[in-house]
This record gives structure tokens, sequence and C-alpha cells, in this order.
């Protein structure tokens, strides 16, 4: 299988580090604008024939089909913010390539009631096309990360293992992660997080089909495993609501997220102050984008894993019946930060959502998965991938709650 990964960021660094010894793997093209740091992850990589470099602006389209086209690559991996995703999703599709992201097309709230209800959605724009794709024979793969991704496999796997009847799917989110030396350091993207947390929550009901609330709303404790314990979780938008409800028969899906009060304060004042927009503006006859500005004076997620203690967990927890008796389960993978350095160099949030793309490539190349068109992972049988998570090194845990 040839890769293209598009974007060298912690989790393309991750996709890379954690496929660097399978088999199915013969060449995978780092690309990235910031061309220094693809070549840092090929000397940490240490194969520069099965690992080489290339310079790309992930908003230009015609670059990515061109490279795709050089390396004569099976796949596209979107490992770049989902602002990208349109480009290159269709520079898979024009240069006749399978593709794969961890996060879906942008949402656009609605105009006039976007606290009730939903504008243009995630992934809209992606599943729009999906006849396209499959009528030319390719698959798109959305949304398989860790949350997307797992998330969603686990509630196919319940689906299909564990209940009868489903009533909620709720993903669940929370950690004790502390990185210290920063007043203010987020473990991930901040321009995804911003996005994210700011952008009114979509929930989903079966009578009511999709609706939208507003952000940081119906705040909940939430108790995670492994000695992480209660977290306070607030509903935030998430491609988990729009892709859950197309494959898993429940009655409603929701997400999540233990983000904290300081944490949530800081976001809000992004917010109140206009850092939060994403459209360039003129500063002293330069033009950009405050978001962007507010990115680069942050320490780079992918570099924090040496100060970073303590663990994350993502999980999906259910809520149904099962032989006629109530039921909840909560299905998680808990990844903690020192052994993710340990045993990849790589800090605890990054690994744990890189690796679930490594293992839909190993089952797609196997044949075990198989699809056309525009899917999400809850398309795909789960047990197989979940066979696979402790061989990749990230175990799933399940308890009754």
């Amino acid at each position: 299988m040839k890769i293209l990964l598009v974007g060298v960021g912690g989790v393309g660094e991750a996709i890379a580090v954690i496929a660097k010894n399978q088999p199915w793997l013969e060449k995978m093209v780092l690309a990235d604008y910031n061309q220094a740091r693809a070549e840092e992850v090929q000397a940490k990589l240490g194969d520069p024939d099965r690992f080489p470099v290339e310079w790309v602006d992930a908003g230009q389209q015609q670059l990515i089909e061109d490279l795709a086209r050089k390396y004569q690559v099976d796949w596209i991996m979107n490992a770049c913010d989902p602002s990208f995703n349109m480009p290159i999703f269709d520079a898979a599709f024009c240069a006749g390539c399978n593709y794969m992201d961890m996060a879906m097309s942008l949402s656009e709230p609605h105009e006039h009631d976007p606290y009730n209800q939903t504008g243009l959605k995630l992934g809209d724009l992606q599943f729009a096309r999906a006849k396209d794709w499959e009528a030319k024979g390719l698959l798109a793969l959305l949304g398989l990360g860790v949350e997307p991704g797992m998330a969603d496999i686990f509630a196919r796997y319940a689906q299909d293992h564990l209940f009868d009847e489903i009533e909620e799917v709720g993903i669940r989110d929370g950690a004790n992660l502390e990185v210290r030396g920063y007043e203010f350091a987020p473990n991930f993207s901040i321009w995804t997080t911003i996005e994210e947390c700011l952008n009114p929550p979509v929930i989903w009901e079966k009578d009511r089909g999709w609706y939208t609330t507003a952000p940081f709303s119906e705040p909940e404790v939430f108790e995670f495993p492994e000695g992480i314990g209660k977290v306070e979780c607030v509903n935030v938008e998430h491609e988990e609501v729009l892709l859950v409800p197309r494959w898993i028969n429940t009655k409603r899906v929701t997400f999540k997220y233990g983000l904290g009060d300081d944490f949530i304060r800081v976001l809000k004042t992004i917010k109140m102050l206009g850092l939060d927009n994403k459209e360039p503006i003129k500063v002293k006859n330069v033009m950009v984008a405050p978001r962007d500005v507010v990115a680069a004076c942050l320490p780079d997620p992918a570099h924090l894993g040496d100060v970073m203690f303590g663990k994350t967990c993502a999980g999906t927890w259910v809520k149904g019946v099962k032989d006629g008796k109530p039921r909840q389960v909560y299905i998680y993978q808990v990844a903690d930060n020192q052994d993710c350095m340990q045993k990849f160099q790589c800090q605890a949030v990054v690994a744990q959502t890189g690796f679930n793309p490594v293992i839909g490539f190993d089952l797609l190349a196997s044949g075990k998965w198989k699809a056309t068109g525009v899917v999400g992972p809850e398309y795909f049988d789960a047990v197989p991938f979940m066979e696979k998570m402790a061989e990749y090194g990230f175990p799933y845990g399940m308890k009754e709650m």
C-alpha cells in the first residue's frame, strides 16, 4: 500500500511512527507546508526511501493531485486541520485515489437560529458526493481518528453484540492530563479545538433529527476509568453525532467533552475578542487570520510530550436493553502519556488519535474491510478492528455502568 500523508504535525507523525514496521506499508510520502517538520519526522523514522518528504500547500488541490500521481499512491491520508478537507478530498477523487480523514468537512451555523437549528452540517459537503465516489469505485472513509473513529466503531460493536435495543449513544471524553510549565497549552490542535468547542453543538434524536444547542451546555459529571475519575463534561460539536445515526439504530446521540472551567474561560475570551475568526483580516498591511495568530502563539502540541503527565480516555457510553433488561455499558480506550512516549515518542493525545487510521489501513489492505462511496467507521464490522487494538498497543476496556 502506498499512502500520501498530507500533514505531518503531531497526529501525522504518530500515524507514520505506528505504521513504520507494518508489512502492508510499501511507502508513505510525508507532505507538509513546513518541510523542515516533515524532515524532522523522516529523520526519526530513519528510512528516507520508504518515507520521502515533499513540500505541499494543502489548500492547493492541484499540488496534492500532482504528488499522488508522482508516487502512484493508493490512498491519500488527510492529517490536516479540517479547513483543508475539501481540496484534499477532491484531489483524491480527481487523482483516482482512495481517501481517509479523521474529521469531516466543516459546518456553517444556521444563519438565523444557530442554537436550535442546524445549518450546513459536518460532513454534508462530503456525503453529497457519495454517489460520485461509488460510481468511480473509490472509497472515502471519513472520521477514522479516535473521536470520531474508534468511538463510532465501539457504537457498532454495541449494536451488533451487546444490545437488543439502543436508547442512546453518548461519546464521553475526559482526561487528567497536565502540561507543566505552561499556563495554557492545549494538547491538540487549537485551531480544531476552537472550531468544535465554539460552534453550536449538535444532538440527534430519532423523532427530531439533528438540532443544535448552546456551546458548553448540559454539563454532567461522568466517572472515567483507570484512575482518571469524575470529570464534568459538556456538549461540543463533533462528528460522531453526524455519523452514528446513519448506521446505528438508536434513539439519541450526543457528544460531551471534559474541558474544565479554566479551558472554557479561555475559549470564551478568545470568542469575545474575535480571535476565533478564521477569515483573514488586515493588520499593518498584512492579511492574517486571528485564529492562526492564536495557534502561532501557543506551543506545538506535537512537542509537549516531555512535559505532559497523566492519562486521556476516549469512549462510548451506550444505554439500552439486552434480553429484556436495562443495560448501560462504557467501551473505552485509555492512553497513558508516559507509555506513549516510551513506545512511540509521541504524546498520548496524538498517539491515541493516530493508531486508528493505521489499523484501518491494515484492515483495508487485508480485505477485511471493503467498501466504495463515502462512509464512516461504523459502516464496517467492529470486531476485526477491536481485535487489533491491543496488537497496536492500545487495548480497549469495557465496564458495565
